[in-house]
């Protein structure tokens, strides 16, 4: 082997190991995120098909009322807690209203901690919503009213294909 090939090589197995050390969490929080995006979304699932029906306010913010089956989940918190109970982290049930997403059904805690952060928004700058206003599911980290996450986001679409809310979970980084 050259010097040259030598070099090149410690220096990849050395960025191999700075990256295992300082991000040694990092295909067990992947893990733990998919994990959790599949409890959301078989509690939803196994409820019928999504859909928007009408409107319900959600912490004083009109929002469009998601449903799974008969099951409106606008301000019905069972399903987020008991992904939560059962996997850590945060889960949210986003409604899509207009060309914004609501938060109708969360867990993530206002930035103050005085409660639940229902009825506010996907940030409509952010990394996730590129992703599902094209119908795809974004996972990786993003920050969430000021605290960083490692995320999963995926688009619920109605029987027609339209998006029409978010599956969400994630763990603070």
């Amino acid at each position: 082997m050259n010097r040259k090939a030598f070099v090149v090589c410690m220096l990849a197995t050395g960025c191999f190991a700075a990256t295992s050390v300082f991000a040694p969490n990092a295909g067990a929080q992947d893990a733990k995120v998919k994990a959790a995006m599949g409890a959301l979304k078989a509690a939803t699932v196994k409820l019928g098909a999504p859909k928007i029906e009408g409107m319900e306010a959600v912490s004083g913010k009109n929002a469009s009322a998601l449903y799974f089956g008969k099951t409106k989940i606008n301000n019905n918190y069972e399903i987020v807690d008991a992904v939560v109970k059962a996997h850590g982290g945060t889960a949210t049930l986003f409604a899509k209203t207009g060309d914004e997403y609501v938060r109708v059904s969360t867990n993530v805690p206002k930035p103050d901690g005085s409660g639940r952060a229902t009825g506010t928004i996907l940030d409509p700058a952010g990394k996730a919503i590129v992703e599902i206003n094209a119908g795809k599911a974004f996972y990786g980290e993003v920050t969430i009213l000021g605290v960083p996450y490692i995320t999963g986001y995926e688009p619920i679409k109605d029987a027609s294909g339209k998006v029409i809310g978010i599956w969400y979970v994630g763990y603070k980084k």
